[in-house]
């Protein structure tokens, strides 16, 4: 069963617009705490993810230097065996029957002089590699501890703000519900209706200007007196929105 208001019959309409505009100021403080809320989170998400890929990369990075610096261990140990075939060959010159076999064993030494060139020449491309990766460590560190105090930051002033308007949120709900109380449902299905189809959530507007104060579009002047005399529900025949008088603007609290 269909659950009837109290007083739904005795409320005029003068009484149902101020209840609706009370309505739309309480939705409004609403929409502003949401509105705190909303950009909070993604803050908080977006340096959450941004943390995430700095760790990764930095992870990368002092992995790419650790490979490096193996490479260049490696090429010292291949220098040192280098070294010691040159001293080897170098021995074997010394005796030696014959030219040929001298000549051969001059080969490998050369071979090896140009093999510990090639080694140093790797080892100085690698030690450059790692010098530039450690440049970016360090940036990405200094990143990294920077975008963490302001995610420490955005938390608390998130966690503060929550505290904070939890209460007065909770508050302005009992205030809506004593409000919509009083509203027929079918006026109440109309307001929330237009105030979700309206891109700043207002579904009740003054008369500014002699514009609706929505959509700024011209109101007639015949159209502004039946808005002033508060006899019927008028909604602005562009945007479909309710329309109040300053009178009731001014009065209008929460």
């Amino acid at each position: 069963m269909e659950k009837v208001k109290s007083h739904e019959s005795e409320i005029s309409v003068e009484e149902r617009l101020r209840a609706l505009y009370g309505l739309q100021l309480i939705d409004s403080e609403i929409d502003k705490i949401k509105t705190l809320r909303g950009e909070l989170p993604l803050e908080v998400q977006d340096l959450e993810d941004e943390i995430a890929g700095l760790e990764t990369r930095l992870g990368n990075l002092k992995d790419e230097v650790v490979n490096l610096e193996k490479s260049v261990s490696k090429k010292h140990n291949e220098i040192t065996d280098a070294e010691a075939l040159i001293k080897k060959y170098e021995e074997q010159q010394k005796n030696v029957r014959n030219n040929r076999e001298f000549d051969s064993l001059s080969k490998e030494i050369e071979y090896q002089n140009l093999e510990i060139e090639l080694f140093n020449k790797k080892i100085k491309e690698f030690n450059f590699q790692i010098d530039e990766k450690k440049v970016v460590i360090a940036e990405s560190e200094l990143t990294l501890s920077e975008r963490k105090t302001d995610l420490e930051n955005k938390k608390s002033e998130l966690d503060e703000i929550i505290s904070d308007t939890q209460k007065e949120e909770e508050g302005l709900y009992k205030k809506l519900e004593t409000i919509e109380e009083i509203i027929e449902d079918r006026l109440l299905t109309a307001y929330k209706r237009i105030r979700a189809n309206a891109r700043n959530g207002l579904a009740v507007v003054p008369v500014q200007r002699d514009a609706c104060g929505g959509c700024f579009n011209q109101i007639p002047p015949q159209r502004q007196l039946d808005i002033k005399s508060r006899k019927k529900i008028i909604v602005c025949e562009y945007c479909g929105r309710i329309l109040v008088d300053d009178e009731i603007i001014k009065e209008g609290h929460l």
